[in-house]
């Protein structure tokens, strides 16, 4: 029977919002609100039902089935929204080449549109049926692997969206962001509830792992976000308790089970942190919710999935084989049930062929009327988000030759394969052709391969048997893969897994260089901003063809380092005389503290990084000046406290001297918790306000310099903050703000007759504003990745070599002095490095 829908304290659960305008017809009304925050700047409702039109234009009057590859672009979503105004039926698919194909082979589209707005006409009129009430198909929960796909109306994305708002209270200056696919009704839902009450979309593809989210969420003041329990996991591992984020409202999650642990976790965070935790419930068939946990209760019921969501109700109906006798089959009816399945285009013309919703799922209803999901009827999975389904698994293999009994692990986090075959197959290619097919990580499979599949006297296979057998031992657990080998020996660190990537394992601009190239050597080619991707990620990325396989996208930093540091040699000797070398790595440090220690660490973790940088170059300098004063007469042991800059004297090492002030002067005010959430809150205006501080000094104002008798050395630090700011400029209006500072700062600061000087440092600095990387030769790749992994000791070392040799070939004291540096640096990294323990 019917349940009744009150939970503890008797509280109803809020009503349906008022009656909104038909979604997406009445964008127009919300004016000149913010509609979408994307990439190239912000797009108001106004102008974004401008483009709705015209988009709707192009498709035309005549009703036909759109395929849209879904993009976190704004033309994607132009063109979804262009569909469902003009009442064309869309077919929304990942961006998944694989999955482009099946479908369009399976529903033969009339349009195939694209990410960028563009479309493919096929015919002029449909060659399908299209029943009036069909808006939208997508596949069931993300599900890959079937044509199988759910039928929706335009009336059910309406009734899921209002309840949506209802119970989240969406408000029109919340401004959510796109953390999930729009492919996947989970993400969908987020965009149809906030574009129906006029709220703003963060319009963004970036991962809830890379820093760089973290600064587009922070400037567009973002509100709200989204995620699976994998995205959970991932904010775990970016240190998102200390992360400060002074719009947040409320984070959502569904898409599987949290574990309760989680649940409280971040439910406790919220409540001292100022905003809540909706744990939600719900599948494609219900374009998307059907329950949601009020925030006040996650705490003391985190296993619950909470209410049915406003319009809504929910109903247990027995099952014969659950001896639990509270325990029944959880059923949902709703205005937000779809129409109905299709399995192939003759369904398209199929009107409404349910009216609820037998969800597959077990369920309990608690005392106080909340309702806990405690298992699963049907066989369908749903791991990392993804609706997987079984039996497809078994046909997968069974078309590579191989019988098959697939069922989920205890925790429903695994997929527990078990194979039989003759001859007896290998279990690594087997996983890894599951993995791939399903979009899942290849650690989520695991195979077991048996003489024979364990079944039941009826003959049935025995999932039971198949769930319990014991984790099998692949070979990347005792001897890592290529890859897990390289980080662990590059980084020393015993720790790395497929979600690792180099700065999330502490990878800083010491070993980056040496990374980047091994990577390339390993990969063939080295995947734009790879040091954010995790290691999956990289297997993943595809190869350069034709003439760009013979270049290389190398780093601006990594190539300014190498040019810098021939320029100093060189005008050292003198072989030539191009000064401004220095400077510019003055600003590539700073360039690199951004991205390599600024980033979502906990405020701990920051400190250490700081530190050990400090350390990596203060020791070794040190080190190095002590002997050159033990065994030249041209230094003084004092040099090697690294103070001669400090106190005002000269130096051939003040470089090195400015770099280990700074880094020690960070460490320090990164010990002020309120510094470090400024830092976070304003990552672009944080390096500005040091800048300013360095112009008061360069240009003497209120002579501060003078007063304080700063030595030239100590002044040329707000070079450091210039490239600091660069790394965080990521809008067209801040690399120009940053490149007139330089163009006005930076002539001048050397006096008359620096002409070339100049040229050279605004040119670096103009680069590493805008260039993040330049194609370079793969020989020069290569030999540049080299100077600039050894940069810190060719500066080192080449005041003692170069004499040696200027006199009688300048030419060969450059290349003495380059090829010392690099030999001592290799020496020292070999002898330095921990050696990583292999599980």
């Amino acid at each position: 029977m019917k349940v009744s829908l009150t939970y503890a304290g008797g509280v109803s659960p809020p009503a349906s919002s008022t009656k909104q305008p038909r979604f997406p017809d009445a964008l127009a009304n919300h004016a000149d609100r913010t509609a979408v925050v994307h990439r190239d700047g912000v797009l108001n409702y106004r102008e974004l039902a401008e483009r709705v039109a015209d988009a709707a234009a192009r498709l035309g009057a005549e009703r036909r089935l759109v395929l849209l590859p879904c993009a976190h672009t704004v033309d994607a979503l132009v063109v979804y929204l262009a569909a469902l105004s003009a009442g064309h039926p869309l077919l929304l698919v990942p961006e998944r080449a694989s999955a482009q194909r099946s479908l369009i082979a399976a529903y033969d589209p009339d349009v195939v549109a694209e990410p960028d707005g563009s479309l493919t006409e096929r015919r002029a009129l449909s060659a399908h049926t299209l029943h009036p009430e069909l808006a939208l198909l997508l596949s069931t929960s993300g599900s890959t692997g079937s044509p199988k796909l759910v039928r929706l109306s335009r009336d059910n994305l309406q009734a899921n969206a209002e309840s949506i708002a209802a119970y989240l209270d969406i408000r029109p200056d919340d401004r959510a962001a796109t953390t999930l696919p729009m492919s996947y009704c989970y993400g969908l839902s987020v965009i149809n509830s906030h574009l129906l009450c006029g709220a703003g979309l963060i319009l963004t593809d970036l991962s809830v792992g890379d820093p760089l989210f973290w600064d587009v969420f922070r400037d567009a003041q973002g509100t709200s976000l989204s995620g699976v329990p994998y995205t959970f996991d991932l904010l775990d591992r970016v240190g998102f308790a200390d992360l400060r984020l002074p719009h947040l409202r409320y984070l959502t999650q569904a898409g599987g089970r949290m574990p309760a642990e989680q649940v409280v976790r971040y439910a406790e965070l919220g409540r001292r942190e100022g905003w809540d935790l909706f744990v939600m419930y719900g599948q494609t068939e219900a374009t998307a919710r059907m329950a949601y946990l009020p925030p006040d209760l996650a705490t003391t019921h985190p296993e619950a999935v909470g209410l049915p969501v406003p319009g809504g109700a929910f109903r247990l109906d027995p099952v014969p084989d659950v001896p639990t006798p509270d325990v029944g089959e959880l059923v949902y009816t709703g205005p937000n049930v779809m129409l109905g399945y299709a399995e192939g285009p003759a369904d398209l013309a199929l009107g409404r062929t349910v009216t609820e919703l037998r969800t597959g799922d077990l369920a309990r209803r608690a005392p106080d009327g909340l309702y806990e999901v405690v298992g699963r009827r049907g066989g369908f999975l749903k791991l990392y988000g993804l609706r997987i389904d079984p039996r497809r698994v078994e046909d997968l293999l069974a078309r590579h030759g191989r019988t098959a009994c697939c069922t989920g692990d205890e925790d429903d986090n695994t997929l527990v394969v078990a194979v039989a075959g003759t001859p007896a197959p290998e279990a690594d290619p087997l996983r890894r052709l599951v993995a791939a097919e399903y979009g899942l990580p290849v650690r989520a499979v695991h195979v077991h391969v048996l003489a024979e599949l364990p079944r039941l006297a009826s003959g049935k296979p025995d999932l039971s048997a198949v769930r319990a057998l014991p984790r099998p031992a692949y070979a990347e657990d005792e001897t890592p893969d290529r890859l897990v080998a390289l980080y662990r020996r590059v980084l020393g660190r015993d720790d790395v897994t497929e979600d690792s990537s180099f700065v999330s394992l502490g990878g800083d601009s010491l070993s980056y260089v040496e990374m980047s190239l091994a990577l390339e050597n390993e990969l063939g080619h080295l995947p734009r901003e790879w040091h954010l991707l995790p290691l999956r990620d990289l297997r993943a990325s595809v190869p350069r063809t034709g003439w760009r396989a013979r270049w290389h996208s190398l780093e601006t930093g990594v190539l300014l380092r190498a040019v810098a540091i021939v320029l100093i040699v060189g005008s050292h000797i003198p072989l030539f005389t191009v000064r401004g070398g220095a400077h510019v790595l003055l600003a590539v440090a700073g360039f690199n503290l951004a991205r390599f220690h600024l980033t979502s660490a906990t405020l701990r973790e920051r400190r250490r990084h700081l530190w050990g940088s400090a350390l990596r170059i203060a020791v070794p300098s040190a080190l190095w000046i002590a002997l050159a004063a033990l065994l030249t007469d041209g230094y003084h042991l004092f040099q090697a406290l690294l103070l001669h800059s400090l106190l005002g004297r000269d130096s051939n090492y003040w470089f090195v001297e400015v770099i280990v002030y700074i880094l020690l002067a960070l460490t320090v005010l990164a010990r002020v918790p309120a510094l470090d959430r400024a830092e976070r809150r304003f990552p672009f205006a944080a390096p500005l306000v040091l800048l300013g501080a360095g112009l008061v000094l360069r240009y003497d104002v209120l002579e501060v310099r003078t007063l304080l008798h700063l030595p030239n050395a100590i002044v040329a630090f707000w070079m450091f903050p210039l490239g600091w700011a660069a790394a965080r400029a990521d809008t067209t209006t801040k690399r120009l703000l940053l490149t007139f500072a330089a163009l006005l700062t930076v002539p001048g600061y050397f006096g008359p007759d620096e002409l070339v000087r100049e040229t050279v440092i605004i040119t670096g600095l103009t680069l590493l504003i805008w260039a993040r990387s330049l194609l370079v030769p793969r020989p020069l790749d290569r030999l540049a990745g080299l100077l600039a992994a050894s940069t810190l000791y060719i500066y080192l070392t080449h005041w003692q070599v170069y004499p040696l040799l200027a006199d009688y070939s300048p030419l060969l004291a450059l290349a003495a002095s380059l090829i010392t540096g690099v030999a001592l640096a290799t020496t020292i990294t070999r002898l330095t490095r921990r050696p990583p323990n292999h599980p």
